[in-house]
């Protein structure tokens, strides 16, 4: 007998760690919805964190020499702010692979949390719009049909900008307490 008494992990029942998530929700998931979004939130975190560490990289080479104090300040802001932004993308993935994991997983509650990381990078993409730079704006009547929406956009300020992803965060989190 080989049997050492130990209990193997269940391969199927684990997903060991973030990474790990990824699949296992993808596996697990009965949702198009959900598997859809797992793999546009995977490569949307994968492209935002990129941004973050190439920014911070550039950020840490121009204040090379210089003394601490601001530059130590904007360093952490970087490191804050990319978890505000990454934190909201991947919790719909890892909330749907724990709930698979601990067999209470289903369709409703894996299409409403897609959902609401759709919204999340819709919001991101708003916060872009709102908060960009005039002389990096394009012309709002190229836009067509969605030049009014466009030009009110443009007309809001850039701190409000930070609405629309707060705003996201919070029905990410109030889709997973609510639909249960």
């Amino acid at each position: 007998m080989t049997d050492t008494g130990a209990a193997e992990p269940d391969e199927e029942r684990s997903y060991r760690g973030v990474l790990g998530a990824f699949p296992y929700a993808l596996r697990r998931s009965d949702s198009r919805l959900f598997r859809s979004y797992a793999l546009v939130g995977g490569l949307a975190v994968l492209a935002v964190t990129a941004a973050f560490v190439l920014a911070l990289v550039y950020l840490i080479g121009g204040s090379f020499g210089a003394r601490a104090g601001v530059f130590t300040f904007s360093r952490s802001f970087y490191v804050v702010v990319a978890l505000f932004v990454i934190v909201p993308l991947i919790a719909p993935i890892l909330l749907v692979a724990r709930r698979h994991r601990r067999g209470r997983g289903d369709r409703r509650y894996d299409r409403a949390l897609a959902a609401s990381g759709y919204l999340f990078l819709l919001s991101l993409y708003l916060m872009l719009v709102i908060s960009a730079p005039a002389e990096f704006r394009d012309p709002a009547e190229q836009y067509g049909v969605l030049e009014p929406a466009i030009r009110s956009l443009y007309a809001l300020p850039p701190a409000g900008g930070l609405l629309a992803p707060l705003s996201a965060a919070g029905v990410v989190y109030l889709v997973h307490r609510w639909v249960r």
